[in-house]
């Protein structure tokens, strides 16, 4: 492994532009498509990707390395977001806007009589994540950029992301979504900054020369993490952050003796064992082996992430750690990387030799958690045993930890037993385990939810005793997207059309969007909204024939649920109301009719037997709605495989409605609501995570409200009795019957009894025939609205107008003015 030798950040020299006239760049593109690439105009279309992605990034190479200087300067506070998932999406399309180049790289490629659009869709999305958290990650990086707060990420470099997915006779099937096989343009590899990463071991315990208990761990199989940059850049600014994501790989690259006896898997076995932790995001965990890889996974980050800091410090201070609480703060993104709480404690004292109660000052000082889940069985835990396995010197950081924390807990609750072993980090029983969410809150100074509801149920349910024991900790900060990905790149349409009417400084403070209230009764900018809403629907209905093979009709309303596939997201709830249209078309009930096209996306995890059924239970019904000429253009039904970001971006600006339909009290924000509400959608939706300030934003007459609230929902489950709630619902009944008699599954016998069971289930968490007539007469007001096209819009254009605080910029802010404290 070779060593740096920086030079001091003094002598490094500052970078100028280069040159951005379209003549500039056409050169230059043609010159890596020829001499670096050896290609030609008329090549397979991704090498016209390549060759002007490393065209654009010449120019966010001046950027880069001019914000990495002034990051570098002593003294300066800086911050680490540290998460398992990134869901950047596409790249190229992103920093041309950022640069503010679009129309002289459009004109660049025209004197080649090539399409700048059509080179942008070359690019694969990058598969560093799953949903909404992995989209929340990036959008947190992109308005950081944009705001110059010294922020770098640090995430993994998956070899093949998730999964793709397809679907077959209804059935999702997962395939390897093999991102990198082309490369990847934006990234940078970084040998010079590999760490190395110890598993396994035991640990031997020694005196060293003052008396002082050491630590150290021998017999260990270790794993080299390399490093890969990735540029953020910002708005039109000239900062680009950095995203460091680490690969693994093995110490020993091959053994020449096995290979020579004949022995070619054991030759490579090192090999294959250590790519394995970065080969796939979120590996299946049903298995012993899928919970040691997914905790290697954790570990692997946090450890990486973590030296390199430290690295990176020891450059300017040595091993002096006494003002590196001062300078450094970490944010965990979710429960996976709160390991860092104990890595960090074993680098300090084991690698700097810093006694326990300074280590955990330090620790302390700088660690900051945010949750994610309302959903107990979300929150990680890894069986004691594992650790010990793999992590022994961190499972006795751990134990020791968690003594004194219990300590402080009898100190404030003399005798309460029960308490400490609710808080304790080990839970106890037959098997043990670590509960991560509580090593993170008791080794960070700041705990945060992602939306009021959610911030206050964690203080009130899931995390109330240590807010009882430590209230100063706890705070909110809802989530937000960034309106630059979320607008400005998806919806150019739209973007232009605000622009020329309240100007361009909305890009950077998005709350200026509500100046647009103003021209709500002017009927020419309505006309216009209407026709750019018209337009991105043709986008998104072409999109749909392309992947589905439906033909939407754009004079319909376009009912749209994309996200991951979770019972408590209620896709089912959703079709239940499909088959309701459909039981209304069938049996003649189609007075004052709205015709309605419904979009439903998302991956299903692919140990989750249920969410799998609740797709292929999707798909069957399309089929049949979708081939009865009864239904026609009154009712569509599709589920776009392989939903993503770059199917998002066309998905979004065409949506008519936004469902949002979760159990009350188990979405713990929400980003999708965020995003097509910014695009001008309508929200259906649940009094539950973020939608609730999305309703208290845009006002109860521009939000479709329904449901029971989080109070009701826990007095209801004292009674609940989804047969009961069936007999007396005519309108339900006939959809269960429709379910019950195998209408959708005609030639598949009792495929849907699972699903049928766990609606009619009394003891169902996600109260779903609880919420349906609610749901319906929702819905009804949905169709009534939207056959009044005036004041459809105008409430499309009140949400636009409204959602100003929903975007990452003001998030940011906050985080930086409450738990960073970075210096701008």
């Amino acid at each position: 492994m070779s060593k740096s030798h920086p030079l001091p950040t003094s002598e490094i020299p500052v970078m100028k532009k280069l040159p951005t006239d379209s003549e500039t760049l056409a050169k230059d593109f043609e010159r890596y498509l020829t001499h670096h690439m050896g290609r030609f105009i008329g090549c397979v279309p991704y090498y016209l990707y390549e060759a002007l992605s490393l065209t654009i990034r010449d120019h966010i190479m001046t950027g880069w390395r001019n914000t990495w200087r002034s990051h570098e300067e002593k003294g300066l506070r800086k911050a680490y977001y540290i998460s398992l998932e990134f869901l950047i999406g596409r790249s190229l399309g992103n920093h041309i806007l950022n640069l503010g180049i679009s129309s002289q790289s459009k004109a660049a490629m025209n004197r080649y009589a090539l399409n700048l659009e059509e080179i942008i869709s070359e690019e694969h999305d990058a598969g560093l994540g799953n949903g909404g958290l992995g989209r929340l990650a990036a959008c947190f990086m992109d308005s950081c950029a944009t705001l110059k707060l010294p922020v770098v990420g640090y995430g993994i470099r998956y070899e093949y992301g998730m999964f793709r997915q397809e679907i077959e006779n209804g059935y999702q099937i997962e395939e390897p979504d093999h991102w990198l096989m082309n490369g990847n343009p934006w990234e940078l590899e970084r040998p010079e900054y590999t760490q190395i990463i110890k598993f396994g071991g035991h640990v031997e315990t020694f005196s060293d020369q003052d008396g002082n208990k050491r630590h150290h761990l021998l017999g260990t199989s270790d794993v080299l993490a390399i490093p890969y940059d990735v540029p953020i850049s910002g708005y039109q600014n000239d900062c680009v952050n950095t995203l460091r994501l680490w690969s693994a790989s093995t110490t020993d690259v091959f053994n020449l003796d096995d290979f020579n006896a004949g022995s070619y898997p054991e030759a490579v076995e090192a090999i294959n064992e250590a790519e394995h932790i970065t080969m796939v995001l979120y590996p299946n965990d049903s298995s012993e082996n899928g919970k040691a890889l997914r905790l290697k996974q954790q570990y692997f980050l946090a450890s990486a992430s973590l030296q390199d800091v430290m690295r990176m410090w020891s450059i300017n201070e040595g091993d002096n750690f006494t003002h590196f609480a001062r300078q450094n703060v970490f944010q965990l993104n979710d429960t996976h990387p709160a390991i860092a709480v104990a890595e960090l404690m074993r680098l300090l004292m084991d690698e700097k030799n810093i006694p326990w109660d300074e280590a955990w000052n330090i620790t302390q000082s700088t660690m900051a958690y945010t949750n994610h889940t309302l959903l107990p069985e979300a929150l990680e835990k890894w069986p004691v045993a594992l650790f010990e396995n793999l992590l022994p010197r961190l499972l006795q950081i751990i134990y020791e930890i968690n003594a004194q924390f219990l300590k402080k807990i009898a100190q404030q609750w003399p005798g309460d037993i029960n308490r400490q072993r609710r808080m304790s980090i080990i839970e106890e029983g037959d098997t043990k385990y670590v509960r991560m969410a509580y090593l993170a809150i008791v080794g960070s100074f700041s705990v945060n939810g992602v939306a009021a509801l959610h911030s206050r149920l964690l203080t009130e349910g899931l995390f109330k005793d240590f807010y009882q024991l430590l209230p100063e900790r706890f705070n909110n900060k809802t989530n937000g997207v960034t309106p630059r990905r979320w607008v400005v790149h998806s919806n150019p349409l739209m973007s232009s059309l605000i622009t020329e009417k309240i100007g361009a400084d909305w890009v950077r403070h998005f709350e200026k969007v509500n100046k647009l209230k103003k021209f709500i009764d002017d009927n020419d900018f309505t006309d216009r909204w209407f026709n750019v809403k018209k337009a991105n629907k043709q986008r998104l209905a072409k999109l749909v024939k392309e992947k589905c093979h439906i033909d939407f009709d754009t004079n319909s309303l376009f009912d749209v649920q994309v996200k991951r596939i979770h019972e408590y997201k209620r896709q089912l709830l959703n079709i239940l109301h499909v088959i309701h249209l459909y039981d209304r078309i069938k049996r003649g009930d189609t007075k004052n009719w709205t015709n309605r096209c419904v979009l439903i996306g998302g991956k299903a995890a692919p140990g989750y037997r249920r969410a799998k059924s609740i797709i292929k239970l999707i798909n069957n019904v399309a089929d049949v709605i979708n081939t009865d000429p009864q239904a026609g253009d009154k009712l569509k039904l599709a589920f776009i495989p392989n939903y993503n970001v770059s199917s998002m971006e066309i998905i979004c600006p065409g949506t008519d409605l936004s469902e949002q339909i979760s159990t009350a009290g188990k979405e713990a924000s929400g980003t999708g609501n965020m995003k097509f509400m910014m695009n001008g959608a309508i929200t259906v939706g649940t009094y539950d995570g973020a939608n609730i300030e999305i309703l208290e934003a845009v006002g109860k007459e521009n939000f479709f409200l329904f449901g029971l609230r989080v109070e009701e929902v826990e007095q209801r489950r004292k009674n609940y009795q989804p047969e009961r709630i069936i007999a007396e619902d005519n309108d339900l009944k006939r959809v269960m019957h429709l379910l019950n008699c195998g209408h959708f599954n005609s030639f598949e016998f009792n495929i849907f009894d699972e699903i049928i069971t766990s609606l009619m289930n009394p003891h169902d968490p996600w109260l779903t025939l609880a919420d349906f007539r609610s749901y319906i007469e929702a819905q009804e007001q949905v169709s009534r609205a939207y056959r009044n096209r005036a004041n459809w819009v105008k409430m499309s254009i009140n949400n636009t107008a409204s959602s100003g605080y929903f975007s990452t910029d003001r998030t940011m802010m906050e985080y930086n003015d409450d738990i960073w404290k970075l210096d701008l």
